[in-house]
């Protein structure tokens, strides 16, 4: 019944039984370079933070894997993020994948999703950055799954969707210090990688990078699907 009423088509060529088809999935254009996380103007290996930018920033770096322009990874995230097709989060997570493996950042040693309110987990059913985390950490390697947790960086405080908040000071003020910590042993001298599906300015990842490094992580690197500019 489930069939007839909810078929399961490509979102690009309407293939059946598939979500995203192998052949639409390759139509989709990788970055080719990647640019310093918080002033975005400066190329830099691997999205690292640039010189100029060192001090000002908690975060080491950030992966974009792809274009938000692109219709086919517009249109699949948000029938991942707000039309709940969670089986859309392993075409997903393989293009971060792709992304990572042709780039020379150090592994990490745990992987952690953005985590959500547990207001909006209730809403939403599941947090869609822990299904992008659980899959980055069983295939970034052949043999080895990376530790992951969801529940050792914890959204504390209930924040409006940044998408909703065009101003960028005000973004950072809707999440400064909403996010804490359950456990500092777990992350103390950790390398630790940070996931989410799409970011804009980047106030939600560098803050959760700020309470990360207060709390004794070593490094901290981000990855996402996206980057989405801001409306004019």
């Amino acid at each position: 019944m489930l069939d007839i009423f909810f078929p399961i088509n490509c979102i690009s060529c309407r293939t059946e039984n598939v979500w995203l088809c192998d052949t639409c999935a390759k139509k989709i254009k990788l970055r080719d370079q990647q640019v310093c996380p918080l002033c975005e103007k400066i190329i830099t290996p691997d999205g690292r933070i640039c010189f100029a930018c060192k001090n000002k920033s908690p975060l080491a770096g950030m992966l974009v894997s792809t274009s938000y322009r692109d219709p086919i990874i517009s249109k699949a995230v948000h029938l991942f993020k707000y039309r709940f097709v969670e089986n859309l989060s392993q075409p997903l997570s393989e293009i971060i994948l792709k992304t990572m493996r042709n780039c020379e950042l150090p592994l990490p040693d745990l992987v952690i999703p953005i985590p959500l309110h547990r207001r909006r987990l209730r809403w939403r059913g599941f947090n869609q950055s822990a299904l992008l985390a659980k899959n980055i950490a069983k295939d970034l390697l052949p043999d080895l799954e990376i530790e992951t947790s969801e529940n050792i960086l914890i959204r504390k405080r209930y924040t409006p969707p940044q998408m909703k908040i065009k101003n960028h000071s005000l973004r950072n003020q809707n999440v400064r210090d909403a996010f804490d910590i359950s456990d500092s042993l777990k992350i103390k001298d950790r390398r630790i990688l940070l996931v989410d599906d799409v970011t804009t300015t980047g106030s939600t990842i560098f803050e959760c990078a700020r309470v990360l490094k207060k709390n004794g992580a070593k490094e901290v690197f981000a990855v996402v699907i996206a980057r989405q500019e801001m409306a004019e």
